[in-house]
């Protein structure tokens, strides 16, 4: 089958816009079109508003604003001949039956015989969108229904027509895995399909007990975000994000298309989400919902959704969560909460109580099996497990077994489980070291194995099946197979110490006795937000220059092993890639990044310079202090892998991978392919620096930016480090000098700014809040 060289999306509003956004991003060219606005002067106004609104979105759908350029605008009445050049067509028009059939019919008219046909419909039935048309339509039309936004939530549904070739199917699933870096989950044809329909029932519940037991908005959103393993965004502030009138008519809508559900009733709008929309308080769209920001400086205000008013939204504190929360591991966490006596424990044992037994009572309504539930939940909706994941977590007969005891009737197949005295939804089964998963399959009633997922390479799987070649308290080593060591790092939020630092020294020297090639990978939230920011500062307190003088110093020499190792290093950076983590990736042979990538220096941030390399590497890419310069003292950050590469954070020969979960497997076959050529090089003695005329110039324009107030004095005096640095330390004009002479320079500006008062405040600052200091 032919690869998909330009697609079209029908109707650009907010889902349609975002899906031609991200093929954008993917580098295939798109065709947009919608209606012609009555009255408007553009016949093609709709389409190019879509485009503009996806440029805008914070955050933003493309991953540079130029990718604007490959969605072409038009209009349902001017352009619908056009679709004869497309390979692909997406309809996401309004959730109206009558609009979808009589547009799809305009379209079958002119489409060529071999393009694929799909519908973002969320709710629809397939079967009577595709009723009355043709075979050739029919073996062509699928559902393929997007999140929103898309470009961030990872789930794409697939769901077959009722007569789809089953070979479209498999071509369409592993082009928007590779292409589109997409978590693809086939679905049935039921109302909502699986997360939808999952999703609503539990934001549902989470209203029924928000009432039922007396919980405030801002107590409800304080247990239902990261405490449990959801988005900080919680279930209040996700509605006002979403659109509580999205909400509203979704629930209504399942409500009347499920007639069969036992747990129908909990998809009636409650008074509170109803009032809510007959005020047109639907959220941000409208400037106010559950909450609302008020005032020059935007106070958050939450509603009293008893009396319908808002007042300054309150801190949450709960002894027993707060308890719980020492827990760092999601699972005894969960346990701990679950176990308490108090009213905030109780509302998280019914959420997840009546949210477990009916995800599990939905099978084989929705999916025959519960993997593809637990992804869906995981993908969709950005929870941390899916709910069978989230029973085993739990502890699977103590909460079946509580479940009971209250009345709750368990579905069939969780009480053969019982029965049979089993632990769990799932169970490894690891084989000669190779990492193996079971499931428990509620059809046949035993475990069955879950597929490999050819080029998903898990390390937490592979590091359960092998064990570890080293490891400390916050990195390993794991050997990932054909020749290749992985370093892992795992401290919180993936931050560089020593536990690090020697690790990393250790894996460069194993893999030159036992490897071919190293990557370094994780499987964390982020790849490191950089220096463990604690150790610094106490230092600095304490005045152990010596010590801290040593430790930079280390750090400085492990980047440089990075560069200059026997074996290739492939980094696999993403997500936020921050500091010692920048510098540690920029020391690397090649990297392999993912396509959602926010890389940057960002030490200003906390007084201080970037100092294990970072400034030497950018000065040895660039070639350019000035631009150098802006970069490291206006702490950019990346807003994709593509925008790292324009900055110059990536290099033209290292590699992007859509699908974050194939970053690893494509870091290592990256680092296998660098082995047959690859030949260490040596340090540079011959990097050309400006001196005191580029310092100069670098210092005035710091000076201007203090006369406008854009930075302060500290900020200022920083901007003279870098200056001082990337100039070579001010030595009479250009000249060339050793990597190891612009290290010195990096240290020694870091040592002396962390001896100021300022500098000080604003690692204080940063650790308190996770916010800048601009002193």
């Amino acid at each position: 089958m032919q690869a998909f060289r330009r697609v079209a999306v029908l109707g650009a509003g907010t889902m349609g816009s975002r899906i031609a956004a991200h093929f954008a991003n993917a580098g295939i060219p798109s065709l947009l079109l919608d209606i012609v606005v009555p009255g408007a002067p553009d016949r093609n106004a709709a389409a190019k508003k879509g485009i503009e609104t996806a440029l805008k979105q914070k955050p933003g759908g493309l991953f540079l604003d130029a990718n604007a350029g490959l969605i072409t605008p038009g209009n349902f009445e001017d352009d619908l001949s056009k679709l004869a050049e497309a390979d692909w067509i997406i309809e996401a028009v309004v959730e109206n039956l009558g609009a979808k059939r009589d547009l799809w019919a305009k379209v079958d008219a002119v489409r060529k015989p071999e393009a694929i046909l799909s519908t973002n419909t969320s709710g629809i039935p397939l079967a009577q969108i595709a009723e009355g048309f043709s075979d050739s339509f029919r073996h062509r039309f699928l559902g393929t229904h997007f999140f929103n936004p898309p470009r961030y939530l990872h789930l794409l549904e697939l769901i077959p027509g009722p007569a789809t070739d089953p070979e479209i199917l498999r071509f369409v699933a592993d082009f928007c895995d590779r292409r589109l870096g997409k978590g693809v989950v086939p679905c049935k044809d039921t109302p909502n399909f699986i997360a939808n329909r999952l999703g609503s029932f539990f934001g549902s519940t989470v209203g029924k007990y928000t009432v039922e037991d007396d919980f405030t908005i801002e107590e409800v959103d304080a247990l239902t975000g990261g405490l449990i393993g959801l988005p900080n965004s919680a279930s209040y502030r996700l509605l006002d994000i979403v659109g509580v009138d999205v909400m509203y008519f979704v629930n209504r809508n399942l409500y009347d298309a499920v007639p069969n559900d036992p747990w129908r009733e909990r998809f009636i709008p409650g008074d509170m989400l109803t009032q809510l929309v007959e005020r047109k308080w639907l959220g941000e769209k409208t400037g106010q919902g559950f909450f609302k920001r008020v005032g020059l400086k935007k106070e958050i205000h939450a509603l009293d959704w008893k009396t319908f008013e808002y007042h300054p939204a309150k801190k949450v504190l709960f002894p027993a969560v707060e308890q719980a929360r020492l827990n760092e591991e999601l699972a005894p966490r969960l346990r701990a909460l679950v176990a308490g006596k108090d009213k905030a424990s109780n509302f998280i044992w019914k959420l997840f109580r009546d949210y477990l037994v009916y995800s599990a009572g939905m099978v084989p309504e929705i999916s025959d099996r519960i993997i593809e539930i637990d992804r869906a939940m995981r993908w969709g909706y950005a929870h941390k497990l899916g709910p069978f994941e989230y029973w085993d977590a739990l502890g699977f007969t103590a909460t079946a077994k509580r479940m009971e005891a209250e009345g709750l009737a368990l579905p069939a197949a969780v009480e053969q489980m019982l029965s049979k005295g089993e632990q769990g939804f799932y169970r490894a089964a690891d084989l000669h070291g190779q990492p193996h998963t079971e499931y428990f399959d509620f059809a046949s009633a035993q475990y069955s194995v879950v597929e490999p997922r050819p080029g998903i390479l898990s390390l937490s799987d592979t590091r359960r099946a092998r064990g570890v070649v080293k490891s400390n308290a916050g990195a390993s080593l794991v050997d990932i197979g054909d020749g290749v060591l992985c370093l892992e790092f795992h401290s919180k939020m993936n931050t560089l110490g020593e536990d690090q630092i020697g690790l990393l020294y250790q894996g460069i020297e194993e893999t030159a006795r036992n490897f071919e090639a190293m990557i370094i990978a994780n499987e964390g939230g982020d790849f490191s937000a950089g220096a463990n920011l604690v150790l610094v500062l106490l230092a600095a307190q304490d005045g152990e220059w010596d010590e801290l003088n040593a430790a930079i110093h280390r750090f400085q020499q492990a980047n440089m092993a990075i560069k200059y190792a026997p074996n290739p290093v492939v980094v696999a950076p993403f997500s936020r890639t921050l500091g010692g983590g920048c510098e540690i990736s920029l020391h690397a042979a090649r990297c392999q990044a993912s396509a959602e990538l926010y890389m940057g220096l960002v030490e200003v941030g906390v007084g201080v310079i970037p100092a294990g390399g970072g400034c030497k590497e950018l000065l040895l890419r660039l070639k350019n202090p000035q631009k150098v310069f802006e970069l490291v003292g206006m702490a950019k950050v990346s807003s994709s892998a593509e925008d790292a590469r324009n900055l110059g954070l990536l290099n033209k020969a290292d590699g992007i991978s859509m699908n974050q979960e194939r970053l690893i497997a494509d870091a290592k076959s990256l680092a296998l392919s660098l082995v047959p050529s690859y030949a260490p090089g040596t340090p540079r003695t011959d990097v050309k620096v400006g001196g005191e005329g580029a310092y100069a110039a670098m210092k005035l324009y710091a000076w201007s930016m203090r006369q406008g107030n854009f930075i302060s004095d500290h900020d200022q005096r920083i901007g003279e480090k870098i200056a001082g640095i990337l100039s070579g330390g001010r030595l009479t004009g250009e000249q060339t000098v050793s990597e190891q002479y612009l290290l010195d320079l990096e240290r020694e500006a870091f040592l002396s700014l962390c001896g100021t008062a300022e500098t000080q405040a604003r690692m204080q600052h940063m650790l308190k809040t996770g916010k800048p200091l601009r002193n």
